[in-house]
């Protein structure tokens, strides 16, 4: 059966058994034309290891750290498994195999997926097929991981044992991320109004630190103690070059995150070490209470603090640069539901306080009256 194509090309579709099937045909080719959803079958034979490529070229606005992150997760998981096949042979239940296939981490996957997905987005766009088969697949549950937050005196140990005792304490009460903290600057430091400007962030790509743009979302002014501030000082000072690094490696890159064998780890054990309680002989009497953290914990710690001191939800994103509040509840909403007794204490003085100027006795229950007394 011979039908036009969109562009006023004539083409055909054979097989049809029956002139009903051909007609049928041929009445939703002229709806899809109209509506402007007509796909030509030759555009879905394009394969995902001949868009993958396209499409990865074109991921310049990215992040360095994640264009590197898409380009081994194309290599290493998609192409070799979606490389040869047509656009228009992948179907959903073939997509929601391969997720469940996949024996990584929760996290990973939903990389993984991703990656896929963004393609067939693309696929979509170009209109080489109708829909993304990949949009709206389950994916694995992330797991909950239970954070170590440090309490006001934890940080004053661990500032005290720490090389870099400012860089301790500018983690733990701004809750910026290590690669903001490594790509300051001078000129994004303002002592005197306790503030800081998180313009970049620095990453590891291919071995080398870059520096580049957070997302939009990251960009932001976070508040600091006036402690925090005055620590800073002489970093600030010491560095002429306002566009300089605050602090730096010898080779003049940002440094990098520690691990737990550099001085950050090698803290953290001597704070573990002190915090084991013993008796006069010496003789451990019980485990350590100070928790094992990592350098990235103390952004969760600077959240549990500001929302210890009664920090407003929004505020706490505003100052983690969370994308929204949804996503800073999912993370810290506990830590808020600690806190509603304290809410409501606070609701109760404010309700006295009242009372007691109002001069009326509100808030004590009501005497009983019986009824015909």
């Amino acid at each position: 059966m011979r039908y036009r194509k969109p562009d006023g090309k004539q083409t055909d579709k054979r097989g049809f058994v029956r002139k009903f099937d051909a007609e049928r045909f041929a009445n939703t080719v002229e709806v899809k034309k109209m509506t402007g959803d007509y796909i030509a079958p030759s555009m879905g034979r394009l394969t995902v290891g001949e868009l993958g490529p396209k499409w990865l070229a074109r991921q310049v606005h990215i992040k360095p750290s994640w264009a590197e992150r898409i380009d081994s997760i194309w290599r290493v998981h998609v192409e070799p498994e979606w490389g040869a096949r047509q656009l228009a042979s992948i179907d959903r239940p073939s997509v929601r195999d391969w997720v469940a296939g996949i024996k990584r981490a929760p996290s990973t996957v939903a990389d993984i997926h991703t990656v896929l997905s963004m393609i067939l987005d693309e696929a979509v766009e170009e209109k080489r097929i109708p829909a993304n088969p990949a949009a709206g697949i389950q994916l694995p549950r992330r797991q909950l991981v239970e954070h170590n937050y440090l309490t006001h005196d934890q940080v004053a140990a661990l500032t005290a044992e720490s090389k870099w005792p400012e860089i301790v304490m500018l983690l733990a009460y701004s809750g910026m991320r290590w690669g903001e903290m490594a790509a300051l600057r001078p000129r994004d430091v303002d002592l005197e109004r306790r503030r800081i400007r998180i313009l970049r962030s620095a990453s590891k790509v291919n071995s080398r630190s870059v520096i580049g743009s957070p997302k939009t979302w990251e960009i932001r002014t976070v508040a600091i103690p006036g402690e925090v501030a005055e620590m800073l000082r002489p970093a600030v000072s010491a560095q002429r070059d306002r566009n300089g690094l605050l602090w730096s490696r010898p080779d003049g890159e940002p440094i990098r995150p520690p691990t737990t064998t550099h001085w950050f780890g090698g803290a953290v054990r001597r704070c573990i070490k002190a915090s084991v309680p013993s008796d006069d002989d010496g003789n451990p009497t019980g485990p350590a209470t100070f928790p094992r953290v990592s350098a990235h914990q103390l952004r969760h710690t600077a959240a549990s603090l500001m929302i210890a001191s009664g920090a407003h939800v929004k505020t706490v994103q505003r100052q983690l640069g969370h994308k929204t509040a949804t996503m800073t509840l999912d993370n810290y909403g506990h830590l808020f539901e600690d806190d509603l007794d304290n809410v409501a204490d606070r609701m109760g003085d404010g309700f006295r306080a009242a009372a007691a100027r109002c001069g009326q006795n509100v808030g004590t229950p009501p005497k009983l009256r019986l009824v015909g007394a």
